[in-house]
């Protein structure tokens, strides 16, 4: 995980600028488009609503998730709510349990101070635990 924390640190980086230049209380979009763009100038690489196959039994389904952003190998999942709920948080578990992408941030952008929680997954026990936080399974 040690390999994420330099990644981790820039996107943070990057959240807090957009969170001091526009301030919060918009819409998410507005938050992803402007962390898409810091990030580009930046130089990191970033890609927004990337669909996430699911199967079922080893059979495409139909239904896709979207993640809001991924950048480089990190599941980024934006909020612009008033605080973060248990909802958020499992929806940026199920992104990182159907990908086996390692690292995924949360961030809010609703409010007045960018709030952020970094969540690490283990593949093989299939835990998603908050980094110096108590661990929380996925299913």
């Amino acid at each position: 995980m040690n390999d994420y924390k330099n990644l981790v640190y820039k996107i943070i980086g990057a959240a807090m600028e957009v969170h001091n230049e526009l301030g919060y209380g918009l819409l998410e979009p507005i938050y992803q488009e402007a962390l898409s763009m810091e990030l580009n100038m930046r130089g990191i690489n970033n890609s927004r609503e990337v669909e996430v196959e699911t199967f079922y039994k080893g059979m495409l389904m139909n239904k896709k998730y979207k993640i809001d952003m991924l950048v480089e190998d990190v599941i980024v999942e934006l909020k612009a709510v008033e605080s973060l709920s248990s909802e958020h948080r499992m929806q940026l578990f199920n992104y990182m349990r159907l990908t086996k992408k390692p690292v995924g941030l949360l961030i809010n952008f609703g409010e007045e101070v960018l709030h952020g929680e970094r969540y690490c997954y283990d593949g093989e026990s299939n835990v998603c635990y908050r980094v110096d936080k108590n661990m929380i399974p996925v299913e």
